[in-house]
């Protein structure tokens, strides 16, 4: 079938959209999707598991990604990292009245001299003070990206809630946001529950806030994004499904790291990058379960869960969800899907 943008498009009342995190992480509602739906909360997740079922979580970590600063022109600018690229250098999105220039410069929040280096497709290559690492210059003088429909400054509380409690590995823009629901103490029932746990590493690029642009999704072309998957993940799947039990990923930025390190045949380990574009008809690999947050209207990830569990299962999940005002995007309610064959 010839899928449209049209067909993941959704009325989306604006309140719905969380800007702020709840009191706990535990406090968020949780929709069973079923048939039937269920109505819980995000503290209910051990009965939706089995003792031998297996959660993959990725552990990336937010990064202080967003700088603001000047030209050397003097006109205003904000910078967005995408992604490392060695220990000094950066692909970033700018955003300013007039594109800066190769071999230009930008100073940013009055301390950081940068050099334009030049363009990689939609991004800017810039080269940062030589001496201590990327992400260590990033943490110490950058800010905190919320997305772009939380319509306030990143504060201190986002320091530590816009972070799962289990984040490790530095290099994302945007939180995995399915794990944010997560607290030490529901990973302690979980695992007494005898639910196990693994994790993968997939960071986060600003491109999954970019709109997809074209109406005819055949033509779409997905950002990459690098991705990890260590042999005890793969070991732990294989002996998961041995022994007749469920893998269930925390968020389909896990989903996509497994789906594309098993593209060719068997789930391999390593590092890779993934530009993996899921639509309905896409046989999984992997997954036998998903818990995901609400995606936006017209994006891939809506796209994603919709080949994951169908598309009229999606469509009455979210019309439910809409008229019992569950709390949406990255700060918003959760839903636990089951696989539903292509």
């Amino acid at each position: 079938m010839a899928w449209t943008l049209d067909d993941f498009d959704y009325p989306l009342p604006p309140e719905l959209i969380a800007q702020t995190p709840l009191a706990r992480r535990t406090d968020s509602r949780l929709l069973q999707v079923g048939p039937p739906l269920a109505d819980l909360h995000f503290s209910d997740l051990p009965t939706l598991l089995a003792p031998g079922d297996l959660l993959v979580f990725n552990d990336t970590q937010v990064i202080h990604a967003r700088l603001f600063g000047t030209k050397d022109t003097g006109g205003q600018v904000e910078v967005m990292i995408e992604r490392a690229v060695g220990s000094h250098e950066a692909l970033a999105q700018v955003r300013a009245s007039k594109s800066p220039k190769p071999g230009s410069r930008l100073w940013l929040e009055g301390a950081l001299e940068i050099e334009v280096l030049g363009r990689v497709g939609e991004f800017f290559h810039l080269r940062f003070p030589a001496g201590d690492d990327l992400v260590v210059q990033l943490e110490r003088h950058g800010r905190l990206p919320l997305p772009p429909y939380i319509e306030r400054a990143a504060g201190d509380a986002d320091e530590s809630r816009y972070q799962t409690v289990f984040a490790k590995n530095p290099g994302s823009v945007a939180a995995p946001t399915a794990g944010l629901h997560f607290d030490d103490a529901l990973l302690a029932r979980l695992a007494g529950h005898g639910v196990h746990s693994a994790f993968v590493t997939l960071n986060v690029g600003a491109g999954t806030f970019q709109p997809v642009r074209v109406h005819d999704l055949a033509e779409h072309r997905m950002h990459t994004e690098a991705y990890f998957v260590p042999q005890a993940t793969v070991d732990a799947i294989a002996a998961t499904r041995a022994a007749g039990h469920r893998v269930v990923c925390v968020g389909t930025t896990s989903m996509r790291a497994l789906e594309s390190a098993a593209r060719h045949g068997r789930l391999a380990a390593g590092a890779a990058e993934s530009d993996l574009f899921i639509l309905p008809g896409y046989q999984f690999q992997v997954a036998d379960a998903l818990i995901t947050n609400f995606h936006l209207p017209k994006s891939t990830l809506l796209m994603l869960v919709s080949a994951f569990a169908g598309m009229d299962t999606i469509r009455h999940a979210y019309a439910h969800a809409i008229a019992q005002r569950y709390r949406f995007f990255s700060y918003g309610d959760a839903m636990f899907l089951t696989r539903t064959p292509a």
